[in-house]
């Protein structure tokens, strides 16, 4: 019968397993006290923690689990790495520390209930950590909004540039006594260079109104983008409250039956036990009759006495 102190060494690593986002084995034969404390202080400055505990225990914790390949692994001087926080920071330190120190070899792992090999445990160490990745999501987020405003600001700061450089070059070529002569020619050249400004003015307008075109695309995109990932989150919600409702109906039905079978079962006994007594306890009918045939019978015999006493009476006569 295994020990209490045993019972419970299983049932805090298998709680130690099943709360962890990942974990890792790695063999530490060969690897100092300081350098186990100083894995233990990296892994836990990156939210994981390295114990050592008893590979017999251990392939007890995980049965459950039902995975051969990580049970295989629970073999020798196997330390378990147990990730509570971001599994890309202690696959990081693990890698790292095994490069720096050969003795320490990274056997396997698990990712949630996926068992994960020494080269893909590898690739995940190559993952930029959760808070770069955030970081790049969010830029590229901001990146069309900054530039949407930055066109919406220069909007108006370009048609103002425009109107001043129209009016100083009007005030720089208007003459100011033209000829009566010249009159025609001074006309005809103002109305081209009115004919420029409009052109010119209109090439600006088309180009901001172009700009403001690729912008709001830009945000409507990224609107659509943003739009679909939530959408997908709701449904991954949705169809996990599904489930677990589905899953407490089963209970519900399961329950249900056993107490039907339970209630079934009584009924059934109820019966035969009135039977049995019944049978044991004698009916007041069965008593009376008796009594009935032995009042007959003593009738019977005074009547057959009487009729004796009768006829030796006659034949004194």
């Amino acid at each position: 019968m295994p020990r209490p102190e045993k019972v419970q060494a299983v049932a805090d690593i298998k709680e130690r397993v099943d709360g962890a986002q990942a974990v890792f084995l790695a063999e530490y034969a060969g690897l100092s006290v300081q350098e186990q404390q100083a894995l233990r202080r990296e892994l836990r400055a990156n939210g994981a923690e390295f114990k050592v505990v008893k590979m017999t225990l251990a392939r007890l914790a995980v049965a459950d689990l039902e995975i051969e390949d990580f049970e295989a692994l629970l073999l020798g001087p196997t330390g378990l790495t147990f990730a509570d926080g971001d599994p890309v920071g202690a696959a990081k330190v693990l890698r790292d520390f095994a490069k720096a120190h050969e003795v320490l070899v990274v056997k396997g792992g698990l990712l949630g209930r996926e068992f994960l090999t020494p080269e893909r445990i590898a690739e995940l160490a190559d993952i930029e950590p959760r808070e770069v990745l955030l970081a790049k999501i969010a830029g590229a987020f901001e990146a069309p909004m900054a530039k949407m405003a930055g066109l919406l600001a220069a909007l108006p700061r370009n048609a103002a540039t425009a109107m001043q450089q129209l009016l100083e070059k009007k005030e720089a070529e208007s003459p100011e006594l033209p000829a009566a002569g010249d009159e025609p020619e001074v006309e005809s050249g103002s109305v081209q260079e009115d004919v420029e400004e409009a052109v010119v003015e209109e090439a600006v307008i088309e180009e901001a109104a172009a700009e403001v075109a690729e912008a709001e695309e830009a945000v409507v995109e990224d609107a659509v983008v943003e739009e679909t990932v939530e959408e997908a989150a709701e449904e991954a919600v949705v169809a996990e409250a599904e489930e677990a409702v589905v899953e407490e109906a089963a209970v519900e039905v399961a329950v249900v039956e056993e107490a039907a079978e339970v209630e079934a079962d009584l009924e059934s006994v109820a019966p035969d036990e009135e039977s049995d007594e019944k049978e044991a306890q004698p009916t007041e009918s069965d008593d009376e009759a008796p009594a009935a045939e032995v009042s007959e019978e003593d009738a019977g015999t005074e009547s057959e006495d009487t009729d004796d006493a009768a006829d030796a009476a006659v034949e004194e006569e």
